[in-house]
């Protein structure tokens, strides 16, 4: 099989809407190498378990790669991807001059080459995502989840879904009903699932990202109270959760705080992010629109997660 791998040099704000929309065009994997994770002060509690090699970053901004199976589909469309990663700009996401290269790769390099990007990660002192392939060895109170995210956004290296992560660590209950809006690798889902969560509906609208998911679910052992669904966000969703989580843009948690209302169980909890730091506030004022009550707001980097709920009725 040919490969090809797209290469798009942006900025960190970037980050989270090109990768998925380099995933919604068919991106079989996708690597992140950002010099800020490169100078970053990092605590030593929590963070990714490896040491950085300086060779492996730009010297500015971030780039994105992602690849493709090189079908004459995708030679086709490369123009209208390109068009589609410019228009970004028209949603107030901050691009920088943002350079986009198509190249070639063989089959070897693509089975070997975006893995080194992904190693272990502590998302709190019990919670760890660790890939497939890495033999790690937890600790016997450690939460591991095993991912392969080769497939779909959500890795637990991003600090979006590590903000996340551990909001569902503190607000999440035994046997409650969870409905996780833009699963992507499905590793939210998973959390959910592996903390006590009787049910969780996990929806994508993105069929690959359903799939990568799928294969996810499986591999953790957690298809018996995950139900995962091609969906557009929320609508036509009837069933009542205990918490709602939404990692996605903030953009696209704009147009469904009223549908997370009605679904949300009087005293439920939603949590939000994948917030870009200046939509935070626009964000807030929209949940609380929607008669949620926002409880708190946090950050990490330039993201923020914002936690509310549904008022006792």
């Amino acid at each position: 099989m040919e490969w090809a791998e797209v290469e798009v040099h942006t900025l960190n704000d970037a980050v989270e809407p090109i990768a998925n929309l380099l995933n919604e065009h068919g991106a079989s994997g996708v690597s992140i190498e950002d010099v800020a994770d490169f100078f970053k002060e990092r605590e030593n509690q929590f963070g990714e378990i490896y040491a950085l090699n300086r060779a492996d970053y730009p010297d500015d901004g971030v780039i994105i790669k992602a690849y493709f199976l090189k079908t004459e589909d995708f030679v086709a469309g490369i123009p209208a991807l390109e068009k589609a990663l410019f228009d970004l700009a028209k949603f107030d996401i901050p691009l920088g001059e943002l350079k986009f290269f198509v190249n070639d790769v063989n089959d070897d390099d693509w089975a070997t080459a975006w893995k080194k990007y992904y190693h272990p990660v502590a998302i709190t002192d019990s919670i760890t995502v660790a890939p497939t392939w890495e033999d790690y060895q937890p600790r016997e109170d450690e939460l591991v989840i095993e991912l392969d995210p080769g497939m779909a956004f959500g890795t637990g290296t991003h600090p979006t879904t590590q903000l996340s992560m551990r909001a569902i660590s503190e607000f999440i209950e035994p046997n409650d009903r969870v409905i996780d809006v833009g699963t992507g690798s499905g590793v939210l889902a998973i959390l959910c699932a592996k903390l006590g969560a009787e049910s969780i509906l996990a929806l994508d609208l993105d069929e690959v990202a359903v799939r990568a998911a799928r294969e996810n679910v499986l591999q953790n052992h957690v298809e018996s109270k995950v139900e995962l669904r091609q969906n557009d966000l929320l609508n036509g969703i009837e069933e009542e959760a205990d918490l709602i989580v939404a990692n996605i843009l903030a953009e696209v948690i704009l147009l469904f705080p009223d549908d997370v209302y009605r679904l949300l169980k009087p005293g439920g909890y939603f949590i939000a992010s994948g917030i870009i730091e200046n939509k935070a506030e626009q964000v807030r004022e929209a949940l609380i629109e929607a008669s949620l009550v926002v409880l708190e707001t946090r950050q990490q980097g330039d993201w923020v997660a914002i936690i509310a709920k549904r008022s006792e009725d």
